[in-house]
């Protein structure tokens, strides 16, 4: 389990740089997710080993516990055995003590060591923890980034369409917009020259027809 538990936390303590350095990867985002959710259930499934290593802990301990009471059980009888002096139980009771007292020393060595390991795996668990936020701190980092660049891209789309190959696309830059405004406000400027010119000569050519009629008179 150790072993696993190792090669699990070399896996999330991989280097992500290379993985985005790629040039054929066209969404570091996604394979980072991906990475994440990956990284988090194999770091839950490794907390269902924790659990289960530590609950064989607890049956340890409680198996000392119940050898322990059966040793001071069978302690108590050998005094008694002794008293009434019969041989058989005397053998019996002694023999089941030492039993218990060898059961123990396994017992007591089976935790300790026990112990030790779940200290191990507990200890590479909040690592493995701690690297998946340390990942989700850098997963935050690469969509700002991402966020950066992308908004980059979309002005210069705007501000500078010779270096993005849309300089021909119609309306849009600014410089496009401001042209054709430009050009708009020309032509509704000669409409209304036009139309002043009109109402001019219109005014004029009336005034003429009033006089001539008044001058007749």
């Amino acid at each position: 389990m150790v072993n696993l538990l190792q090669r699990l936390k070399y896996t999330i303590e991989a280097d992500l740089h290379h993985l985005f350095d790629k040039k054929e990867e066209k969404n570091p985002i996604a394979m980072l997710n991906q990475y994440i959710r990956e990284a988090e259930k194999q770091t839950e499934e490794t907390g269902k080993w924790l659990e289960r290593q530590a609950t064989l802990k607890q049956k340890l301990e409680k198996e000392l516990e119940e050898t322990k009471k059966m040793h001071d059980k069978r302690s108590k009888q050998l005094d008694l055995a002794k008293l009434s002096g019969e041989q058989d139980l005397i053998d019996f009771a002694e023999h089941e003590i030492l039993a218990y007292e060898q059961r123990s020393i396994v017992l007591r060595n089976s935790i300790d060591k026990n112990a030790d390991e779940l200290f191990g795996l507990e200890r590479k668990y909040e690592e493995m923890k701690h690297k998946i936020k340390d990942m989700k701190v850098r997963q935050l980092q690469l969509m700002g980034k991402e966020n950066v660049v992308r908004a980059h891209n979309q002005m210069d789309h705007i501000l500078h369409p010779e270096t993005t190959g849309n300089i021909n696309d119609r309306l849009d830059t600014f410089e496009t917009m401001e042209n054709y405004i430009e050009r708009l406000g020309q032509k509704i400027d000669h409409q209304h020259e036009v139309t002043s010119m009109e109402e001019r000569l219109t005014l004029l050519e009336q005034k003429t027809t009033k006089k001539e009629t008044q001058d007749l008179a």
